[in-house]
């Protein structure tokens, strides 16, 4: 079922892929693509469920366009967008069951979306007023990490443990194609491999690792890695939505069934900067962004649900309203956020106090103290 593509695919191969060389099963003009390995996963798919799809990733790009704006506003202190992911991240999400537990990067806000993580949540770390925005447990999802990489290690750890309580459920970690450039991500897989673990690493291929190009870090493509250490890979169109749902759906099923760790590569493009404090235009052609906007996500699923006469006025009323109140909502929530006690900075930083945290936090009330003082 699985395989790993080449960098030249011969006829075969590239009509069974799509005439890519990824598995593509809508083009950016909207035309349906037949694949006989992978139309079957995406078979139950219907109209009303793509219309879902698509107002999910309506939504998550007016919750990152408000968020980006937020910063710019001095609201939040940094944010990473997601721009022109959309599909990767719902595609990805909407295929995992309830009970699979999610290691993300800092990126995967529409992850988190479709987790049902409370949108204030989504920009609490970011406006400095927490340490960790959600409760994982709830959400089957852990907290942002920041350090490139290191998630990778956290999921393979998770898959273990989920090996040792007999559960046939299943983690994912995402990570960016420049995260594959570091030790922590080439050490998970080895143990995932080693130990057969029901994981499944997802890598957002968006061709830039701030302001590198992917060519930089390889020289074929980034799946071909994976079955170095013994893991079957995918490459994906990470702007089709329902390639990537039908490629994570063959993962988890896998990962569900114990057949071990499973390799996505999804091809997509950041089309915005790498966080709030970066400038793409220093780095990045104007003439490439444009080449990717013509592959954009949502305007390629628009069109296949128009060809099936899916897409009604009705259907775009609905989705609009929809964005429009979950952006009300949401920078509602965030300029709204009550300020975190200062002492509340020592909460949560580790299970058990220790000396050295309780003098940190007994030198603090002092400082703190002294202004009440008037000193």
């Amino acid at each position: 079922m699985l395989r790993t593509t080449v960098s030249n695919p011969d006829a075969a191969e590239a009509d069974l892929l799509g005439q890519e060389d990824y598995v593509q099963l809508v083009t950016p003009e909207g035309e349906r693509h037949a694949n006989p390995t992978f139309d079957p996963w995406v078979a139950d798919v219907t109209d009303e469920q793509l219309a879902g799809l698509y107002e999910d990733m309506v939504v998550v790009r007016r919750i990152d366009v408000e968020a980006t704006a937020l910063q710019r506003q001095g609201q939040l202190a940094l944010w990473p967008p997601l721009l022109g992911q959309e599909a990767a991240q719902i595609g990805s999400a909407r295929a995992l069951r309830d009970d699979d537990f999610i290691m993300p990067s800092y990126r995967e806000n529409g992850v988190a979306y479709c987790r049902g993580v409370a949108l204030d949540d989504l920009v609490r770390v970011w406006r400095g007023y927490a340490h960790g925005s959600w409760d994982p447990q709830e959400h089957r999802m852990a907290i942002p990490a920041v350090i490139i990489g290191a998630q990778t290690l956290h999921a393979v750890g998770y898959a273990v443990g989920i090996m040792k309580d007999g559960a046939d459920s299943a983690a994912i970690t995402y990570f960016g194609d420049g995260a594959t450039s570091q030790g922590d991500t080439n050490e998970a897989m080895i143990f995932a491999a080693t130990y057969h673990a029901p994981v499944v690493f997802f890598c957002q291929n968006n061709h830039w690792a701030i302001s590198e190009p992917v060519e930089l870090q390889s020289k074929q493509h980034i799946s071909e890695r994976a079955p170095g250490f013994g893991i079957p890979s995918m490459r994906v169109d990470g702007n089709d939505v329902l390639a990537v749902m039908a490629a994570t759906r063959v993962a988890l099923d896998r990962a569900h069934t114990g057949g071990g760790p499973t390799y996505i590569e999804a091809v997509t493009y950041r089309m915005g900067p790498h966080t709030t404090s970066d400038d793409p235009t220093r780095y990045r052609s104007a003439e490439e962004l444009a080449e990717w906007k013509a592959k954009d996500p949502i305007a390629r699923l628009e069109k296949y649900l128009e060809s099936r006469g899916a897409m009604t006025e009705e259907l775009r009323a609905r989705v609009n309203a929809k964005a429009d109140s979950v952006a009300a909502e949401f920078r509602a929530g965030c300029i709204d956020m009550p300020k975190p006690e200062p002492m509340s900075l020592f909460d949560n930083v580790q299970v058990e106090t220790n000396p050295v945290l309780e003098r940190q936090r007994a030198q603090y009330a002092a400082y703190l103290a002294a202004f009440e003082g008037g000193e």
